[in-house]
């Protein structure tokens, strides 16, 4: 907050979210923004991805991707088993900007995730942002919810709980608590062996994600190798056999960008603005 002091002794208050001119380049975060919870709840301009009966609109390796009773499944067997990570993809379209939904579960023990702003490596392997779901860790909550870069150099990108920041040249830092992973257990953020949703939303370089309503990471990634659109995919992982889930799978592509009408202060006077008392 900046106070500039006027002739008649009072103070004008400039309200200029400087967090946001350091965090986000390029945008800032306003009240144009879309909110997520208003957005998902309301389920306006949601389009489902997903028809429920057959893979149309995707593609993955056959021999592990199929559709029974309306629901997505990618299973490995001990007779059928993934020579690498192996991804179904969506091919209709590569948003940039987004809030997606998809309700997913994992049979047993294993490890997936929601590929997103990711690029086609060919024979169904993908790299990019992933949005983690497993129960495969010691403790199965905590894979649920925390971003990773997938055949990417980055490694985790966030964790269960953090705000994290990604600076230009790619070191990240946790500059903020969201919320405690014991916490979050403990009201059961992440159902075992159910259906759990998630929901992520991509705007410019903030990226967040929610599990079950429950916020379980925000990212700020300003490095310079981040890609800002890409593929929609869905993980099965290498290793031992499993079975992962998914239906509903909804996505709305939003505009990241700002425009003069969201802005709250237009470079043009201090229409909008009031003075208040030193």
């Amino acid at each position: 907050m900046n106070h500039q002091t006027t002739s008649d002794g009072r103070a004008l208050i400039l309200v200029a979210c400087l967090v946001a001119g350091l965090m986000f380049p390029g945008r800032s975060l306003n009240a144009a923004d879309p909110d997520p919870a208003k957005v998902v709840s309301d389920g306006k301009g949601f389009v489902p991805i997903f028809n429920g009966k057959d893979l149309k609109g995707w593609d993955g390796d056959p021999q592990f991707w199929s559709v029974h009773d309306g629901v997505l499944r990618g299973e490995t067997t001990p007779e059928k088993a993934a020579r690498h990570n192996t991804f179904l993809i969506w091919r209709e379209q590569q948003p940039k900007d987004f809030f997606l939904t998809v309700k997913f579960r994992i049979q047993g023990e294993g490890n997936s995730g929601v590929q997103f702003r990711s690029r086609d490596l060919g024979d169904w392997e993908v790299a990019g942002y992933q949005a983690e779901v497993a129960n495969d860790r010691s403790d199965p909550g905590i894979g649920a919810g925390f971003m990773h870069d997938e055949r990417g150099p980055r490694g985790h990108l966030g964790h269960v709980g953090e705000f994290s920041l990604i600076d230009l040249g790619g070191k990240r830092s946790v500059i903020a608590k969201l919320a405690d992973t014991k916490a979050l257990l403990a009201v059961g953020y992440y159902r075992n062996e159910e259906w759990n949703e998630y929901t992520i939303a991509a705007q410019g370089n903030r990226i967040r994600t929610w599990v079950n309503g429950y916020q379980t990471l925000e990212l700020i990634d300003n490095d310079s190798r981040k890609v800002a659109g890409g593929i929609i995919a869905l993980q099965l992982h290498a290793g031992k056999p499993m079975l992962v889930e998914f239906k509903d799978i909804m996505l709305q592509t939003i505009d990241a960008q700002v425009n003069s009408g969201g802005r709250k202060f237009n470079d043009q006077g201090q229409s909008g603005w009031v003075t208040a008392p030193e």
